[in-house]
């Protein structure tokens, strides 16, 4: 018992003699190293190991908020809001800030899956034959439901066959270069963004 009390009051004693907080009721600064211990000693930033930084936006609504991607070994460790974004200032909601966990998570699908029409079950395609895919998809359907003028003579040349709905977070330059391609280019009317509605 008296070897149990000996090993308690030395365990204690170190305790003391690292806790910070009896050297600065002594008097020590605590701009000193009196603030310090063994085990803050041992801390290292928790970002210390990426070895890049790259920006991202977050993709969860039409706010837009600008993250920090950190990684190693090109994956990714840690994601944060960028303080130097006017829209959210280096702030994430919980959303925002549960990107990584979306990001690595095990269930994501990181593949193209398609299902044949009248199928049961999804195969995986390699993503040239998806472009593919919808290319050819996209003219096909263009082609067939594209009109040049209506019935008194007026020229529209568009397509009602066709449609786009934006995501929130395409910035302005984005949504421009969508509505000349869709609108200009394969004629589309019905153009929308997500962030409208």
């Amino acid at each position: 018992m008296a070897r149990i009390r000996r090993g308690m009051g030395g365990r204690a004693a170190r305790f003391l003699k690292d806790w910070s907080l009896p050297r600065q009721l002594a008097g020590e600064s605590v701009m000193s190293t009196a603030a310090r211990s063994t085990t803050s000693e041992r801390l290292r930033p928790r970002l210390e190991q990426a070895d890049k930084v790259g920006t991202s936006i977050c993709p969860f609504c039409a706010v837009g908020c600008a993250q920090l991607v950190y990684a190693k070994d090109g994956k990714p460790i840690h994601i944060e809001g960028d303080p130097r974004s006017p829209v959210n200032q280096g702030t994430l909601c919980p959303k925002g800030a549960g990107t990584l966990g979306v990001l690595l998570s095990p269930r994501r699908v990181n593949t193209v899956l398609y299902r044949a029409p009248h199928a049961t079950a999804w195969e995986e395609k390699p993503l040239d034959w998806a472009m593919e895919r919808v290319a050819q998809l996209t003219k096909r359907t263009r082609d067939e439901t594209f009109v040049e003028c209506l019935p008194d003579g007026r020229v529209v040349n568009h397509t009602l066959g066709l449609g786009s709905l934006g995501g929130a977070t395409l910035d302005n330059e984005e949504n421009y270069l969508i509505k000349k391609l869709f609108g200009g280019g394969l004629g589309m009317v019905t153009i929308e963004n997500q962030a409208r509605i």
